[in-house]
């Protein structure tokens, strides 16, 4: 119960940091980074959510237009300051690939294109993070044409699966 409590003492310092300390009371920078990403993490997914049912439009990057898969990752990121890139190829070479226990909430899938198994072909972002059994939030071109979520476990999606990559600031 302390811990709880502790911790929503920590939150109300730093969303509002209208009260002082006691000087006894020390709170680490760990302790607020780590609340921090946290936080970081769910405002991404409660964020790309809003855009849900979104068209699919190639090449498209804003929610007025339409999105293709890397302009609405490359969209949700930049709303917190995070410059990704445009194209979905750029994604092969960035980030260093984790194992499926290590997804989180917030990391990015990359997979190979539908027809072309060479080259990168769509990206989305991890909404449930559980190994491959995760879910994701992404722009698909498939029979939806729009913002949804699917499962990685899905045969489309995990037979063209490349890898999971983490681009938020540790």
């Amino acid at each position: 119960m302390k811990f709880t409590i502790y911790i929503f003492t920590v939150v109300v310092v730093i969303l509002f940091s209208s009260f002082t300390i006691k000087k006894d009371e020390k709170i680490t920078n760990n302790q607020v980074q780590g609340i921090q990403s946290i936080i970081d993490r769910d405002s991404i997914i409660t964020y790309s959510k809003r855009y849900l049912g979104t068209p699919y439009l190639y090449a498209g990057n804003t929610p007025k237009k339409g999105f293709d898969c890397s302009g609405f990752v490359n969209y949700v990121f930049k709303y917190f300051d995070i410059s990704l890139p445009r194209s979905s190829g750029a994604y092969k070479n960035i980030g260093k690939a984790k194992s499926p226990e290590e997804f989180k909430v917030g990391d990015i899938l990359v997979f190979y294109g539908y027809k072309n198994r060479k080259s990168i072909g769509h990206v989305g972002i991890i909404c449930e993070a559980n190994g491959m059994k995760s879910k994701f939030i992404h722009a698909s071109s498939g029979k939806i044409k729009s913002v949804t979520i699917s499962a990685l476990d899905s045969n489309h999606y995990s037979n063209r699966f490349y890898k999971c990559i983490n681009v938020l600031p540790k």
